[in-house]
């Protein structure tokens, strides 16, 4: 392959990055507020229920769709197939008022969307020449159009309120929705990734043979210990906004999501240089220092609450926690499983980071934090912290003494039997 055409692979799957993650972050963000008491009114039970349908998904994912990726369909005809479909789904969501309706669409564009994440991650390490060096800065590619996507819808509905707000907020499905069939028809112009058969007396099912992997010690300790550091990661999410918004922080609402993306600002920055530390620090150490950025940053929550600008320095640790640990993470399953079940393994890992750490996260922290609230409302935030504090150094613990993986790993077949 000539540098040229490395180029041009290159900023095909850095475009195909952008509008994948646009795709998610154009609705995520403002959907909460649209399913409320000012929009479609949804209790809290069925409000649930829409935020479980990408946990849904990433379990059917791992035994249907990834499967279809790894043996039986070409990455990019996949890629177009489902966000056509995906695409169509969330695009009626506009139209969408009662709850079987909109939880329908919304699970079946979940079913559609969220196996295109371990497919274009797939479809990437198939044609990037260094995998260690360049996938960062693809993947940089999903943080900028996750922002592109976010920010100015965010800025676009300051001011409105009731009925006007809600109006406005429906067009986040257009939005989603329209880029999502610019990727079904931008993904026929991605190179070309052929599925790959089971190899004789390997057996069809290629999410069972990715599941067999996990006999590997260093691999089941990845999956316990990417199943805690999927559960802080989705924790964040759900306390960081009334923290930042409480007394004690003191950020006014229209600067919390500001705030929130400096860690998003920072990741890009990371992901262009994750290929040089990864180089550098290997698997282990790069990994240990994303987690290691959670403890930190919870640590800063727990003992520095009324630190307004400290609070605010500390977001760009969000990039070390995601480049250094889910980016590298990624990278790692590349070269630990065999060619013809990536997609599946893939699919593996992300059952915890979209799924089951997102469950996780809710059933703890959710009713730890309603725990935490005294009856004037106010959050013992130091003792709610601390938990996810502690988790991380576990996690650290856990890695820093039981995960060793091969140092002949970048040559996945040397461990594939």
């Amino acid at each position: 392959m000539t540098p040229s055409s490395n180029t041009s692979k290159r900023n095909q799957l850095f475009i195909m990055m952008i509008l994948e993650f646009f795709i998610w972050g154009a609705w995520l963000p403002l959907i909460w507020g649209y399913m409320g008491k000012d929009g479609l009114n949804f209790t809290e039970s069925q409000t649930a229920w829409v935020g479980t349908a990408f946990a849904i998904a990433s379990i059917v994912g791992i035994f249907f769709s990834s499967q279809f990726a790894d043996r039986n369909f070409a990455a990019e005809k996949f890629m177009a197939f489902s966000h056509l479909v995906g695409g169509v789904a969330i695009l009626a969501m506009y139209w969408a008022t009662s709850f079987p309706l909109f939880f329908g669409l919304m699970l079946v564009h979940s079913l559609f969307y969220v196996p295109t994440i371990s497919v274009a991650n797939s479809l990437a390490f198939s044609h990037l020449q260094n995998a260690q060096k360049e996938y960062g800065i693809v993947r940089m590619g999903g943080t900028i159009g996750w922002m592109l996507a976010a920010w100015p819808l965010y800025f676009i509905l300051q001011g409105k309120v009731g009925a006007e707000a809600v109006s406005a907020s429906r067009n986040i499905f257009l939005v989603s929705g329209i880029s999502s069939l610019a990727l079904a028809a931008y993904s026929l112009r991605l190179p070309h990734t052929p599925p790959k058969p089971a190899q004789p007396g390997e057996g069809g099912f290629a999410w069972l043979r990715a599941v067999t992997f996990l006999k590997k010690p260093f691999l089941l300790v990845l999956f316990i210990v990417t199943f805690i550091d999927s559960t802080i990661h989705n924790g964040y999410f759900i306390m960081a906004g009334g923290f930042l918004g409480s007394p004690s922080v003191g950020i006014k609402p229209e600067w919390i999501m500001p705030v929130m993306s400096i860690g998003q600002i920072a990741e890009i920055l990371t992901m262009a240089i994750l290929g040089w530390f990864l180089s550098r620090l290997g698997w282990k150490t790069t990994m240990t220092l994303g987690i290691l950025g959670h403890a930190a940053r919870f640590g800063v929550f727990a003992f520095m609450p009324d630190n307004q600008t400290m609070i605010i320095a500390v977001q760009v640790l969000h990039g070390i926690c995601y480049a250094f640990f889910f980016a590298t993470l990624y990278i790692f399953i590349d070269a630990a499983f065999p060619k013809d079940i990536r997609s599946s393994a893939q699919s593996l890992f992300n059952l915890l980071i979209l799924g089951l750490g997102d469950l996780a996260a809710k059933w703890i922290f959710i009713p730890l934090q309603g725990k935490l609230t005294a009856a004037d409302g106010t959050v013992n935030y130091r003792e709610l912290f601390l938990y996810p504090t502690g988790f991380a150094l576990v996690a650290t613990l856990l890695l820093a003494l039981a995960f060793w993986p091969p140092k002949d790993l970048d040559a996945p077949e040397t461990i594939s039997h």
